[in-house]
């Protein structure tokens, strides 16, 4: 406990009912829900298996079970139950799954085999309708809206058209025996509410919740909370109102404001010590946010001096913007004797990042971009975990289809169709299907013996999966289905080359968790849609610059931080300036604002390329609210030019006396 302030203290040592931790930019909130969650084992008697913690991430939920097994050790630690929602969620729904009509060998589906559902439930092709009808969909079910309710709901044509497809969509997971990730947390709801003793067996196994991140929970999240913890209310929820940017995904601020009604001993706890930023840092944050409503009146200090002025810039146009960030962080980097991974180029949106790729290339500056596309994303990737998915699941038909026609083994669009159809007359799997008389007469036979060579080659692989290790498995299944060869077959050499590599890894990857867990194939596969390829590469202890949207960056920290394209339109951005986006928008800079420890940089462009046009451009509101006080204001049109060629010179003169210094 040492080296913990006072308010850390007490939400450490609060048990006398629900607690409300709400912990500012930096306050230290992890180490607050480590700390309990080891006071809770140590000295308050608590089992490791009763005490649950709940996260949004599982990179978030390994670096919790990380830091406990650090104060408990790694035996107990592994006891707790740290996990992210839909982990949590997952756990439920497999042990219960009989009560809801579902096999505990369900399958998850991800978005994309959604999509394919979607698009023959809304009869449409045209992806951009097919992605807003998903959202659509999505965000009903986590707000726990069924599909009846929402036929009343629809405001406009798309709306209307997900509530058509909703009701056919729900009932085509259910025919698959499969589910989606929104499921994880709406099913668990509908088991506990229709089934009190079944929750008062979960509340009993998971006497003492955290939950981090509470600001970011949606209406079925909260209404999971309230169900585990049942009226005994013993959970501490740690969040921060100011940081509630993922409101356009679901999340309800309301479930904030909701605690004090709902629960009236409800106890809240301020940390609003930093320990992360400068005061300049802190001040220009509080600065921002005061403009917004409160629900709690909370405002951030610090004891680590007051640092640097925050720069703004303003720049010519977009190219200028990039070219001076890249100028000003290799300069600052040469000075300061720093690594680039201390440097991140933050920003609203994802298509801002283009230009400043291009620039950090030209001048040869490693870089990583969050959000690129997941590992799991990848075309062999998802080929390989069909058949994964088949093993686990035979009745999970899009899996099906991808195994079957991946490599091509002679079963055609045609004997689809024709086993699609008898299967949706019969309802049943395709899997199951294809083995039916009925079926045989319909087509040849030369259609049919590839379908049941296929077939049987999955029941043999089932049946090793399900009792062999995954590594003496895995291989044995890459090697049968010939995937390389038909690899090089079909692709370039180079791109061959790469997606087998990718393969490979994956299979490396599989194989030693199952070395380190001594889990069967089938027992990874089930948990394969939740699994996160953190394990894939260390990005830590790579150094290279950050590039990331302000929502990816929350929750993350660096030494210098340049915010970007802080303009009217961008920031707040143009669709979301009505009264209560605007303050999520305010939000987002704060979050911004405050991911920076020693030096903040922000800059905005006079006019943007467009296409081919040059759009003039406002200075984000933001920014005057940020006041003057700390801030050193630059640029314009006419310094654009003498700061591009003092720029220059200026890093110039820093690599001869650095090239000096060596010799």
């Amino acid at each position: 406990m040492s080296g913990l302030n006072p308010q850390q203290r007490e939400a450490i040592h609060y048990l006398d009912g629900p607690l409300l931790v709400l912990a500012g930019a930096g306050s230290g909130k992890t180490r607050v829900i480590t700390q309990k969650i080891a006071y809770l084992v140590e000295d308050c008697g608590f089992r490791p298996r009763n005490v649950a913690a709940i996260t949004f991430t599982n990179k978030a939920a390994k670096e919790m079970q990380e830091r406990v097994g650090k104060l408990l050790g790694g035996t107990i630690a592994n006891e707790l139950q740290i996990s992210t929602f839909h982990s949590l969620g997952v756990r439920i729904l497999r042990e219960e799954a009989k009560v809801l009509g579902y096999k505990p060998r369900f399958s998850i589906f991800d978005a994309a085999d959604c999509a394919g559902i979607v698009g023959e439930t809304a009869n449409t092709t045209d992806k951009g309708v097919l992605r807003q009808v998903q959202a659509i969909i999505s965000n009903w079910k986590n707000a726990l809206v069924t599909p009846e309710a929402a036929r009343g709901l629809a405001r406009d044509e798309h709306e209307a058209l997900a509530a058509h497809a909703y009701l056919s969509y729900e009932a085509t997971l259910r025919a698959y025996q499969a589910v989606d990730f929104d499921d994880l947390i709406g099913l668990p709801v509908k088991l506990f509410s229709e089934h009190p003793e079944i929750a008062d067996k979960w509340q009993n196994r998971l006497r003492y919740l955290l939950v981090d991140e509470y600001q970011d929970t949606n209406a079925g999240q909260y209404q999971l909370l309230k169900l585990l913890t049942g009226v005994r209310a013993q959970f501490t929820a740690v969040g921060d109102d100011d940081q509630a940017i993922y409101g356009w995904r679901g999340a309800d601020i309301d479930n904030l404001r909701k605690l004090p009604a709902e629960f009236p001993s409800l106890k809240v706890i301020k940390l609003e010590q930093n320990y992360r930023s400068t005061v300049r840092i802190l001040k220009a944050a509080n600065n921002v946010i005061a403009h917004n409503d409160k629900l709690f009146d909370k405002k951030l200090w610090s004891e680590l001096g007051h640092g640097e002025q925050i720069a703004v810039t303003a720049c010519r146009d977009n190219d200028a913007e990039a070219e001076g960030v890249v100028m000003q962080l290799q300069a600052h980097r040469f000075e300061q004797r720093t690594r680039f991974k201390d440097y991140a180029i933050l920003y609203r949106s994802n298509h801002q990042a283009r230009i400043f790729e291009e620039y950090l290339r030209d001048h040869r500056i490693p870089y990583l971009l969050s959000g690129g596309k997941s590992f799991f994303d990848k075309a062999e990737i998802k080929d390989i975990t069909a058949y994964l998915r088949l093993l686990a699941n035979e009745d999970d038909d899009p899996a099906f289809i991808r195994a079957a026609t991946t490599p091509k083994r002679g079963i055609g669009a045609a004997t689809l169709q024709a086993l699609g159809t008898y299967a949706g007359e019969r309802h049943i799997s395709l899997f199951q299907a294809a083995f039916e008389e009925g079926f045989a007469q319909r087509i040849q036979v030369r259609q049919l013996e590839p379908l049941l060579e296929f077939c049987q080659f999955i029941n043999r692989s089932q049946g090793r999966a399900e009792r062999e290790p995954a590594h003496q498995v895995l291989p044995d299944l890459l090697k049968a289905i010939d995937y390389e060869t038909w690899l090089y077959d079909h692709e370039e050499e180079r791109v061959a080359q790469t997606r087998w590599a990718n393969v490979s890894e994956f299979a490396q990857w599989i194989n030693k968790k199952s070395e380190e867990d001594g889990r069967t194939l089938v027992d990874l596969i089930q948990s394969i849609a939740l699994i996160n390829m953190l394990d894939k590469q260390n990005t830590d202890d790579f150094d290279a610059v950050q590039l990331s949207t302000l929502h990816a960056a929350k929750g993350l920290e660096y030494r210098h931080v340049f915010l970007v394209g802080v303009e009217e339109g961008i920031l707040p951005h143009r669709e979301s300036l009505d009264p209560a986006k605007l303050q999520e928008e305010r939000r987002l800079m704060y979050v911004g604002i405050t991911r920076a420890q020693l030096s903040l940089r922000v800059s905005y462009c006079e006019r943007r390329k467009q296409m081919r046009e040059l759009i003039p451009c406002e200075p984000s509101r933001f920014i005057a609210e940020m006041g003057e006080d700390d801030i050193r204001f630059s640029g314009g049109k006419q310094a654009a030019e003498t700061d591009k060629a003092t720029g220059s010179a200026r890093l110039a003169s820093l690599k001869a006396i650095l090239a000096t210094g060596k010799r």
